[in-house]
C-alpha cells in the first residue's frame, strides 16, 4: 500500500475582495497564474473574511444604536457599545458572559465568542464584519462557479478561527460546506488490532481546515488554499453535522 501523501498549497495573488466580487473567478484566475490546475479530486479552503466581503456581510457602527443592555455591559468592561450590540443581534443566545467576553450561539447554530463579529480584518475601520448569511450556501456557489471557469468540481471549505474550550490558542474550523461529507465515520470498523470502533467519528472537514491554515497565516495575504491527496468522500455536506446535538451537549 502506498504511503498516504497531502499537499496543502497556498493560492496568492487574490486582490481586495469588495461587495459583489467573483470569488470563484478570481481563485481560478489565481490559480492558473501560480500554474495550479484545479481538478475535481482536490479541495479548496476559503477563509470566511473574503466569503463576508463578498456578500456585503458588514456593518457600519455608525449606524448601530446601541440597547440599554449592550450600553451597560460595554461600559463594565469598557467597550464600544455600538460593538456589543452588534454581536447581540447575531446571537440567539448568549451561552456565558465573564471577564469581558461574550460566549454566544450564533442563528447558524455556532457556539463561538462575540458571535464570530470581526473587526479586525473588515474593509475599512469602523465597520464591523459579519459571518455569511448562509455558509453552505457561500460554499455551494463557489463551487459552481469554480465548475463554471475551470470545468472541475473540487470540494469547498468555508473556514473560520474559533477557540477551543480546554485549551489555549485558536484553530481553524469548517463553517461551510459543499462537495464532500464533513465527518469520516470509523464506527464498526476494525482497528490494527482487530478490535471494533465504536465511537470515532472524525470531523475531517475541520482538520484540514486547520491544515489549510497553517498556508494562509493571518498576514500574508494568502485567502485561499487547496488540499490535494485527501481522499474524501463526495456529498452535500453541510456545517450542521457538525453541531453537536443539544439532548447529548453535557455543557449547554
Amino acid at each position: 500500500m502506498p504511503t498516504p501523501e497531502i499537499s496543502v498549497i497556498g493560492i496568492s495573488g487574490i486582490p481586495e475582495i469588495r461587495p459583489g466580487a467573483d470569488l470563484a473567478g478570481l481563485i481560478a484566475m489565481s490559480a492558473k497564474k501560480q500554474k495550479l490546475q484545479i481538478s475535481s479530486e482536490d479541495i479548496l479552503v476559503v477563509t470566511q473574511k473574503i466569503v463576508s466581503k463578498a456578500e456585503g456581510q458588514e456593518v457600519k457602527l455608525a449606524d448601530v444604536k446601541p440597547s440599554k443592555f449592550a450600553t451597560d455591559y460595554a461600559k463594565q468592561w469598557n467597550k464600544d457599545p455600538r460593538q456589543v450590540e452588534v454581536v447581540l443581534r447575531e446571537s440567539k443566545r448568549i451561552v456565558k458572559m465573564d471577564i469581558g467576553v461574550m460566549i454566544t450561539e450564533t442563528h447558524h447554530g455556532f457556539i463561538c465568542a462575540n458571535s464570530g463579529v470581526d473587526m479586525s480584518n473588515a474593509s475599512k475601520d469602523g465597520v464591523a464584519m459579519l459571518l455569511p448569511k448562509d455558509p453552505d450556501a457561500s460554499a455551494r456557489n463557489i463551487r459552481d462557479g469554480i465548475t463554471r471557469a475551470t470545468r472541475s468540481s473540487p470540494a469547498v471549505i468555508i473556514s473560520d478561527t474559533f477557540g477551543r474550550p480546554w485549551r489555549d490558542g485558536q484553530t481553524n474550523i469548517a463553517i461551510g460546506i459543499a462537495g464532500m461529507d464533513a465527518m469520516v465515520d470509523y464506527r464498526g470498523q476494525k482497528d490494527t488490532r482487530g478490535a471494533e470502533l465504536k465511537v470515532t467519528l472524525i470531523a475531517a472537514v475541520d482538520e484540514l481546515a486547520s491544515a489549510a491554515e497553517l498556508v494562509m497565516g493571518k498576514t500574508i495575504g494568502v485567502p485561499v488554499a487547496l488540499i490535494r491527496g485527501y481522499k474524501y468522500k463526495s456529498g452535500p455536506g453541510t456545517y450542521k453535522t457538525l453541531l453537536y446535538r443539544p439532548e447529548v451537549d453535557l455543557f449547554r
